[in-house]
């Protein structure tokens, strides 16, 4: 008998437990199933991204485009394997509801050419957390794995500065400060800005004074945020390899275009400035598309 009484007391305590945790009896008296989440006892369920689809990326440049950026596919004199160039190469992936890409090549007389244009659209799991939160926390881990140096001023002869030093590559008070970090950006051929003699970047021609607009940077006006990444390998004068990145994010969705030039041994080197100008270009119209 005593412990048929027992078990109601333990169901009695464990209703004015539950009941506690949900807000209480309703106005009949029953317990209100109120979840976590509910108005009044926490905050809503962040909201979803904006985009639930991802585009085609084979499909997002014309002939035009891709002629202007990857001009050796006019030079393949077949035309089923021009044809076949121009349609790109899908990127291999495990989801294409979350990742897709596409890739161009050609192969020219002077130089060749790589293109890469690749979507991510980022989903959070925690609905504490919103797809937009998340999206900008992963396009924040691809801004600090890209390792961008740090804004070169535009103008170093402000009044209020009258004897600032020279641009890092010529300055000796700037070769003091920090020279792992300066060693480490130049090894990896950094683009235009870093100072390796890169005088075919667009610059005033002096390569002791790098034009700080193509330096690797942040970018304004792309997407949500957005950064440029600009490599050089070898000689910019002749030969050498390029590779000019652009990332941006719009909402949940994160789109990282790869733009790459390798002259020929005679050729002229990759230019900076029109490489970044084709990419960032091309960025513009992809954010564009993705706003509609």
């Amino acid at each position: 008998m005593q412990r048929k009484a027992y078990v109601p007391g333990v169901a009695a305590l464990l209703a004015a437990l539950l009941t506690g945790c949900t807000g209480g009896p309703g106005p009949s008296g029953d317990p209100v199933d109120s979840k976590p989440g509910d108005a009044g006892t926490s905050a809503p369920a962040a909201r979803p991204g904006k985009y639930r689809t991802l585009p085609e990326p084979c499909r997002q440049l014309d002939r035009g485009t891709l002629d202007r950026m990857l001009p050796g596919i006019r030079e393949i004199p077949e035309e089923d394997q021009r044809n076949k160039t121009y349609e790109g190469a899908a990127t291999v992936t495990y989801d294409t509801d979350r990742h897709v890409g596409c890739r161009w090549k050609d192969d020219g007389v002077d130089a060749s050419h790589r293109l890469l244009i690749d979507f991510e659209r980022v989903v959070s799991y925690d609905n504490t957390v919103s797809d937009d939160t998340e999206a900008g926390q992963v396009f924040a881990s691809k801004m600090i794995a890209a390792h961008l140096p740090e804004p070169i001023p535009s103008d170093t002869s402000s009044p209020s500065s009258p004897s600032a030093p020279s641009p890092p590559s010529s300055s000796s008070t700037n070769a003091g400060k920090d020279p792992g970090k300066k060693g480490e950006k130049g090894t990896k051929g950094s683009g235009s800005g870093a100072p390796s003699g890169d005088t075919s970047s667009g610059a005033s021609g002096d390569a002791a004074s790098p034009s700080a607009d193509l330096q690797p940077r942040a970018l304004q006006g792309l997407g949500d945020e957005a950064f440029l990444d600009d490599q050089l390998s070898g000689s910019a004068s002749v030969g050498g390899h390029r590779t000019v990145t652009v990332v941006f994010r719009t909402s949940n969705v994160i789109v990282t275009i790869e733009y790459e030039q390798q002259s020929g041994p005679a050729a002229q080197g990759p230019d900076s400035k029109e490489m970044q100008d084709r990419a960032q270009e091309l960025a513009r119209r992809q954010a564009g598309t993705l706003s509609e």
